[in-house]
């Protein structure tokens, strides 16, 4: 090559360093752990519409699948093994890889503040460590769970009943005296239906979604715990990608989470439709509901405690309400 020609090719790679040239778009494979139509659903997908629209040339989010692709509780493993790159699903259902992602849903702060405290980068930093995961955003932010039932339960005394259950609050059902089973969402209808179960735990949106209303008589007050859905990244992918890309999803989870002020007044519609459906509201007296909760909580905690004593001190700092 003569002393001209490399002039020109080093000028060239030059130029090209100096252009700011990002890489090419990337292609996320992403995968949701609740049904397509389902509340739990919506705003994930309005978060791909407006990723996919705005980040031409530099993200592209790719749905494969729901729950009938990959079951709920084996989204955290698609994620953490790169079988997916992005899920919409809960800490709840990948309790088994990072048991310290059940505070999500004991949180008493909002996630601005947990991002503001340093909650949301210890709790990020855990499933890096434990899951190969990156909790990106927090979709769900003020909603409570329930109980419903369709057997009649008298002053907060739920001993004898089979209710359907997940790891968050499997330890709290178990403090109530009732007995929890595991059932996937997709079941639940005709084990209510054959006497299988005798209510479940569930947010209080959702069961118009599935159907449930046509086997419930029931909604325990008071709510308890903080529903988190959140979206989840592969570790490995969003090392992958570059400043632009990551500046541009973070953009994108701001706006998402935005909207999280939202769901106390979809939970107040939801209420209504199920008063609506004669699905009666069944208060524990005061003096026992303030028991219920704290019960919830210390539950919650104490399985954190035993699964992480060294992490469950600062979490709870953090995520609690400091009383």
């Amino acid at each position: 090559m003569s002393s001209s020609t490399r002039k020109l090719a080093i000028g060239a790679l030059i130029a090209l360093l100096g252009s700011g040239v990002h890489a090419a778009e990337i292609t996320l494979k992403a995968v949701s752990a609740f049904g397509q139509d389902t509340f739990f659903n919506q705003r994930f997908k309005t978060f791909v519409e407006k990723v996919n629209r705005e980040g031409k040339g530099i993200v592209k989010i790719q749905v494969v699948g729901g729950p009938e692709s990959i079951p709920p509780l084996e989204v955290g493993n698609a994620v953490r093994a790169g079988v997916v790159d992005f899920a919409n699903t809960t800490g709840v259902f990948h309790a088994t890889l990072v048991p310290e992602a059940i505070a999500g849903s004991l949180a008493e702060k909002p996630i601005a503040e947990l991002r503001a405290n340093g909650g949301h980068a210890l709790l990020d930093r855990i499933h890096r460590e434990k899951g190969n995961m990156v909790w990106l955003a927090r979709v769900s932010d003020g909603l409570q769970y329930h109980i419903y039932a369709n057997k009649k339960v008298s002053g907060g005394d739920f001993s004898g009943l089979k209710l359907r259950s997940v790891p968050v609050y499997r330890a709290f059902f178990q403090s109530l005296g009732a007995t929890p089973l595991q059932v996937p969402p997709g079941e639940v209808f005709t084990a209510l239906e054959r006497g299988v179960v005798d209510g479940y735990g569930w947010p209080s949106v959702g069961i118009f979604d599935l159907g449930w209303q046509e086997k419930t008589k029931y909604r325990i007050e008071p709510g308890f715990y903080n529903v988190e859905v959140g979206f989840y990244m592969n570790q490995n992918t969003w090392k992958k990608l570059d400043d632009a890309q990551r500046a541009f999803l973070e953009k994108q989870v701001a706006w998402v989470e935005s909207h999280n002020v939202d769901d106390l007044a979809a939970a107040d519609a939801e209420k209504a439709r199920q008063t609506a459906a004669n699905i009666e509201t069944l208060p524990i007296p005061a003096e026992q509901a303030a028991q219920f909760r704290s019960r919830a909580y210390e539950a919650g905690w104490k399985g954190i405690e035993q699964a992480s004593p060294q992490h469950v001190a600062k979490l709870r700092e953090l995520f609690g309400s400091g009383r």
